[in-house]
């Protein structure tokens, strides 16, 4: 059984005057932000009002990188060549860094998101290229990413510090994937559920897929989306019911 587990959430995903979720509210819950970094959401401002409120809360500071995608969301598949892929990570990355440093905290991981996360589960070229940015960048970084993935395994193989992540809220496939967005099951909206999915992955290792099949599922960190509705309190149910098991809620940058 783990006697503590990191809780993740997507912040700063606004664009100019447009807010997306409760980032202040997230921010006194998780222990981890993945911070948009301006390609699929975010810009200066957000990315520093953010990585300003995870300093003062002492919350592990993330990059959120994506393909170019302002207008999908970060959602849509780009069949992006890798040496291009690669400097676009860096670029994300290393503004993201530069403002948390001037906030006084930094980047701790990168977390690839949406569409670019799903991607680097199966495509070792894209997979590779993530990681070829995070090296160039700093070397320390640990890299999120699901069980079992090509870009853990192409973390591991780099020297990055690999971190496996599951999502209370969103359902997997007997194969131990994400359901796509588009299909019924891709998202558990119950609290209960979602908290007790959470549960079962810090002490079990396991979850349920939308079969009814159990999938392993050990996982150093647990995501709770920050832009689904009533986010903030779906965070907190999956907090309490963490800590009611015993779990601690702790950044795995603390561990490591």
């Amino acid at each position: 059984m783990s006697t503590s587990v990191d809780l993740n959430a997507d912040l700063g995903e606004g664009f100019g005057v447009w807010r997306l979720g409760d980032d202040d509210a997230l921010l006194g819950v998780v222990t981890s932000a993945n911070v948009a970094c301006g390609f699929h959401a975010g810009d200066p401002t957000t990315m520093r009002r953010v990585c300003a409120g995870a300093a003062a809360a002492g919350v592990a500071v993330g990059a959120q990188v994506s393909y170019r995608d302002l207008a999908g969301f970060g959602r849509r598949f780009v069949d992006v060549e890798p040496v291009e892929l690669a400097a676009d990570v860096l670029y994300q990355l290393a503004a993201l860094d530069g403002i948390a440093r001037a906030e006084g905290t930094r980047v701790r991981y990168v977390k690839p998101h949406g569409a670019l996360y799903n991607a680097v589960v199966g495509h070792e070229a894209q997979a590779r290229a993530v990681v070829d940015a995070v090296v160039a960048h700093d070397p320390a970084l640990a890299v999120l990413g699901l069980p079992g993935s090509a870009l853990l395994r192409a973390a591991e193989a780099a020297g990055l510090r690999p971190v496996p992540e599951g999502f209370a809220d969103r359902g997997y496939t007997a194969e131990g994937g994400l359901v796509p967005r588009r299909e019924p099951g891709a998202v558990v909206h119950d609290a209960a559920e979602v908290a007790a999915r959470a549960v079962r992955m810090a002490v079990e290792g396991t979850v349920v897929a939308v079969d009814g099949s159990t999938v392993p599922a050990a996982v150093a960190s647990i995501c709770v989306h920050g832009d689904t509705p009533g986010a903030v309190a779906l965070a907190r149910a999956v907090r309490t019911a963490l800590e009611q098991a015993g779990v601690t809620p702790t950044a795995f940058t603390s561990a490591g």
